[in-house]
């Protein structure tokens, strides 16, 4: 139950990024220590970085629930083996869609 309860606000601080970047008037970064791209739309940028770190945050609570099932339980990998692949989805998502969708084109 402990494990689940720190899983879950974990889970809460991706909420909160995504919760954050719908209300940021700057462009919101997404990778750690890099200036953002040039955007060409700041407030619907935000909103589908925002969305995407909501649906991660979502994904991420609900991957964790194997950690109810108890200790030593097998399903613990579905928890692991889950946010393996949800993280790598989220930054396909972001590199394949929002980047080129929101990078300002040099004229």
């Amino acid at each position: 139950m402990l494990a689940f309860g720190i899983w879950a606000a974990v889970g809460c601080v991706f909420l909160g990024v995504g919760v954050f970047a719908f209300f940021a008037k700057k462009p919101m970064g997404f990778w750690a220590n890099q200036r953002t791209f040039a955007v060409n739309d700041v407030a619907k940028y935000n909103r589908a970085v925002g969305k995407c770190w909501c649906v991660y945050a979502l994904a991420f609570i609900l991957l964790g629930l194997p950690l109810l099932a108890g200790q030593n339980s097998p399903l613990v990998m579905i928890s692991i083996l889950g946010v393996v692949l949800a993280s790598i989805s989220l930054m396909v998502v972001y590199l394949l869609v929002i980047t080129p969708k929101y990078q300002k084109k040099d004229s």
